[in-house]
């Protein structure tokens, strides 16, 4: 890693433990800067603005989701529909544990969804691939319904399953029940995409 970009990780780094424990609202680019013994001047050579290291620290997160996405899918020796729920119930048990161990990291998804809305929509797109990918090798594998087109139902499947995944939406729900009301969609949905035994006339 050059030391550039090793820079900027400790200046993220830093950013993280600091937003994590004081909130977005209360951080700035001074104490971030102080924390990784560098001058405020300096740390805008690598983040522009506050809300720059908000939406890298968001990156991170993501990235380490799709990694986590990208081997349920690759599980090949797990039928699709089972791989499609360990999908939601990561991301819902994620998310949770965001909520109840790094409450303050809420701020940072509440700005970015504010101040840089396209963001959202792309991780949105990243997770569709994953989904399409999935619900299409159902299909060839005889589990699930042929659909015209898999993005689409991807993206129903995503609107369906938002409060899953949107720590604001668990309504102070515990886990367990957080778990039972995926657990009733999961089955709506994948009941609606199970192919049907064909009509003998």
């Amino acid at each position: 890693m050059d030391e550039k970009l090793a820079t900027r990780d400790r200046i993220l780094h830093a950013a993280i433990q600091r937003i994590k424990h004081y909130g977005y609202g209360k951080t700035t680019m001074a104490e971030i800067a102080a924390d990784c013994d560098m001058s405020p001047g300096n740390i805008y050579r690598f983040f522009e603005a506050k809300i720059d290291i908000a939406e890298a620290m968001a990156r991170k997160h993501y990235a380490d989701e799709q990694a986590e996405l990208a081997a349920i899918a690759r599980k090949k020796e797990i039928p699709v529909d089972q791989r499609l729920r360990e999908l939601f119930f990561m991301r819902l048990r994620d998310s949770y544990r965001m909520l109840d161990e790094h409450s303050k990291m809420l701020e940072v998804a509440e700005v970015l969804h504010r101040e840089r809305p396209l963001f959202a929509n792309e991780h949105m797109a990243m997770e569709r691939v994953f989904l399409s990918a999935l619900l299409e090798e159902g299909a060839e594998d005889g589990l699930f319904e042929p659909q015209a087109d898999y993005n689409f139902v991807a993206e129903m499947i995503q609107s369906a399953t938002m409060k899953f995944s949107v720590p604001q939406l668990f309504s102070k729900l515990t886990l367990p029940k957080l778990e039972r009301e995926l657990t009733g969609v999961l089955d709506l949905l994948l009941n609606g995409l199970y192919r049907r035994p064909a009509n003998k006339n």
